[in-house]
């Protein structure tokens, strides 16, 4: 009997272990919500028919759809996430978000990492401007696209289930970006709220290098920060963002594997 129960608790823990690999995101040139959706779904091997089963669940009452295209920058071949949505610049408070997550069909671990990184950008926000989470009002972040990115990547994020969520350091580069509120240096001041306790190194391009929405996901998803992984590689993806950086590496590697003991 004792024999039987260590053999099925053996095969258990066997059929466990793929469950929980270890995951990386190198930030070779930043990092963005599109860069983080890309990434995951090339890391949880998301075929199109359920790639549109999580967006219906997500936001049911959307028609829209989000796609893997190829990407090549200076002649590399990567992945970019490409959606296709109504484009509603509405100015949703978090409350208004919060409400649609709770509304769509994601596990309760997606809507509650979904739910902390809106939190998150939220008490930013309201930093930046003396306001309370609540007074707050998105503007580029409450587009449904930057909606989708975050939701679509909390819900990948737990389908994938990573022991450990190992980050470089992320490259910090000088210059502006234009946005609601007219032309603000980077990094943009939510995403410097969020920065504290977050490594950062010197990048030779100009412009945004992350993202808040970025920035948010990587807290809430209790990312640490650090050189490569001891890991065996089983799946890995260059993935591109919009902005291409001249005279510079563009990029993210995604990877993920067993972990080495």
């Amino acid at each position: 009997m004792s024999n039987e129960h260590h053999h099925h608790s053996h095969e258990h823990h066997e059929h466990d272990a793929p469950s929980a690999p270890v995951l990386t995101i190198r930030a070779h040139s930043g990092l963005s919500g599109d860069m983080f959706l890309a990434g995951l779904l090339c890391m949880t091997g998301t075929k199109p028919d359920e790639l549109e089963a999580h967006l219906s669940s997500v936001m049911p009452e959307l028609s829209g759809s989000v796609q893997l295209t190829r990407k090549e920058v200076h002649h590399i071949g990567g992945w970019h996430a490409q959606g296709t949505l109504p484009h509603q610049h509405e100015h949703r408070t978090l409350a208004d978000i919060l409400t649609l997550i709770e509304a769509g069909g994601m596990s309760e671990e997606g809507k509650k990492s979904a739910a902390q990184t809106f939190t998150l950008l939220a008490a930013a926000e309201g930093a930046v401007h003396g306001l309370t989470p609540a007074q707050v009002h998105f503007h580029e972040v409450g587009a449904l696209d930057s909606i989708l990115d975050i939701c679509l990547s909390c819900e990948l994020f737990h389908k994938l289930s990573p022991s450990r969520f190992i980050v470089s350091p992320l490259p910090m580069a000088d210059g502006f970006v234009h946005c609601a509120h007219g032309i603000i240096p980077v990094p943009a001041p939510a995403v410097l709220e969020l920065m504290e306790g977050v490594p950062v190194r010197p990048f030779p391009g100009r412009g945004e290098t992350v993202t808040p929405t970025a920035m948010a996901l990587l807290k809430a998803l209790g990312a640490e920060f650090g050189p490569w992984p001891s890991m065996k590689v089983e799946k890995k993806a260059l993935v591109y963002g919009t902005r291409v950086f001249e005279d510079a590496p563009n990029g993210a590697i995604f990877a993920c594997g067993c972990p080495e003991a």
